[in-house]
C-alpha cells in the first residue's frame, strides 16, 4: 500500500520532528510525519517545558533559543496552547555565585534585559524565594513554559489541522530508499526525508551516530503537590548548581571560583549531574528536577537519595507549602560531550537531525530551520 506523494517524509513526531515539519510547511511543502508510537511519550514529553535563553552556551546555541523561544509565542496561541509562565530567577546563594550573575549581566550579548536583584529587592519582588539565603538573584524575561505533555499532542493537532501534515502514528520505518520510505504500514513516496530519532541510535542510519560517540543521558524528575491558593511562581526557578552547569553562566572566567567552591561543597549533587529547575504547573503542582546519568544503555531504576537531592535544592530555594511527591518519571536523551546538536547528511536526499544536550523544547524550532534551510527542494 502506497500513499504521497509528499515533498518531505520526517521520521519521528517528538518536538524536533515537530519543528520540522512546521519549517517545511511555511516553506510550502507537502509533509508526512511517521513514527513508531501511538503517541508522543519520550524526552519531548518527559521535560520541564522550559522554553530556556538565559543560561544557553553563547552563539550558535544562544541564538537559536531565542529564535525557538520567539516561534513558540508565536504557535502557542494559535494551536492552544497555553504558556503557564514566563520568565526565570536564578538564585545565587554563595558571593562566587553572585560574581557569575553580576558577570552575566555586564555580558554585552547575552546580559541585556537581566537584572541582578539584591536580597532586599528579591524580598519585594519575589517573595516565594528565600532571600535570607541568597547572596542575589539573576532575574531574565526571556524564557516561557508549556507544559510539555499537552504542548506537543496539541502542536501535532495543529499542524494536522491548520498546516495539513498527514501523520502516520504507530508506524516503523524500516529503510529509506528515495523516492520510498519503507513502513510497517506499507511505503510512503516523499522526495526527501528528514530522519529525527531522539534516542534511537540503532534504527536508522546507526553509523551517522556511531561515528560521534553518542550515549544517552538518564534524568530523574518528579511533582509536588500544589502548594495551596495564592502561592504562584513569577517564573521558573534555578540556583549555584545551574550557574556553575549551564554553558552561557559556565564558561564565563566569573564561574572558575563558583565550580571550584562546589566541588567541595556539593559533591552528591555533582556526582549525580544534578542542577535545579523548579516550575509551576497550572494546577499549582511543582515540577522539580534534574539530575543527569552517562550510558550507552542507561538502567532502568532511580534511586530515592537522588530525589532527595533534588528536592533539598528546592526546600533552600523556595518556601515550599509542600514537599509530598505526588509523581516521579524517567527521561532519556541521546548526548554528546562535544555538540549540542547535530545535523548530518546520512544519505542522497535524507538528513538525520538531533538534540544531543538535552535542549529540545528551547532549541528545536530553530534547529529546523537551519537543518532545512539551502537543502529542502
Amino acid at each position: 500500500m502506497s500513499s504521497g506523494p509528499f515533498d518531505l517524509a520526517v521520521v519521528g513526531a517528538g518536538i524536533v520532528g515537530l519543528a520540522h515539519a512546521l519549517a517545511a510547511t511555511r516553506a510550502g511543502k507537502r509533509v508526512v510525519v511517521i513514527d513508531r508510537d501511538a503517541q508522543a511519550n519520550s524526552a519531548s514529553i518527559r521535560n520541564f517545558g522550559f522554553v530556556t535563553v538565559t543560561g544557553q552556551q553563547v552563539g550558535t546555541v544562544w541564538n537559536r533559543a531565542r529564535r525557538s523561544r520567539d516561534i513558540w509565542a508565536e504557535v502557542a496561541p494559535r494551536a492552544g496552547i497555553p504558556v503557564i509562565h514566563r520568565g526565570t530567577a536564578v538564585i545565587a546563594h554563595r558571593p562566587e555565585a553572585a560574581a557569575v550573575v553580576e558577570a552575566f549581566v555586564a555580558h554585552p550579548e547575552m546580559g541585556p534585559g537581566c537584572e541582578m536583584l539584591t536580597p532586599a529587592r528579591m524580598a519585594e519582588r519575589l517573595p516565594l524565594l528565600r532571600h535570607e539565603d541568597a547572596a542575589a538573584c539573576l532575574w531574565s524575561p526571556h524564557e516561557m513554559r508549556v507544559e510539555p505533555r499537552h504542548a506537543i499532542p496539541l502542536l501535532a493537532a495543529w499542524l494536522e489541522r491548520e498546516k495539513g501534515v498527514t501523520f502516520l502514528r504507530n508506524t516503523l520505518v524500516k529503510e529509506i530508499e528515495l523516492p520510498r520510505v519503507k513502513t510497517t504500514s506499507g511505503t510512503v513516496e516523499a522526495g526527501q526525508a528528514v530522519v529525527c530519532p531522539g534516542g534511537d541510535l540503532l534504527s536508522l542510519y546507526p553509523e551517522v551516530w556511531a561515528k560521534r560517540g553518542l550515549d544517552l543521558c538518564k534524568l530523574h524528575m518528579l511533582r509536588l503537590a500544589p502548594q495551596g491558593a495564592g502561592w504562584v511562581l513569577p517564573g521558573s526557578i534555578m540556583n549555584d548548581m545551574s550557574l556553575g552547569r549551564y554553558l552561557g553562566f559556565s564558561e564565563l572566567p566569573a564561574a572558575a571560583d563558583l565550580k571550584a567552591v562546589l566541588a567541595a561543597e556539593e559533591g552528591p549533587s555533582l556526582e549525580n549531574g544534578i542542577h535545579l529547575i523548579v516550575v509551576q504547573s497550572a494546577d499549582g503542582s511543582l515540577v522539580v528536577g534534574d539530575s543527569h546519568h552517562y550510558a550507552a544503555t542507561p538502567d532502568p531504576f532511580a534511586p530515592d537519595a537522588v530525589d532527595e537531592l533534588m528536592i533539598g535544592h528546592a526546600r533552600r530555594a523556595l518556601r515550599l507549602h509542600s514537599d509530598r511527591v505526588v509523581e516521579r518519571w524517567l527521561g532519556v536523551y541521546p548526548h554528546s560531550a562535544t555538540a549540542a546538536a547535530l545535523i548530518e547528511d546520512a544519505a542522497p536526499g535524507v538528513r538525520a537531525v538531533m538534540v544531543t544536550s538535552g535542549t529540545g523544547m528551547s532549541t528545536g524550532f530553530a534547529l529546523a530551520e537551519d537543518a532545512l534551510a539551502g537543502w529542502l527542494q
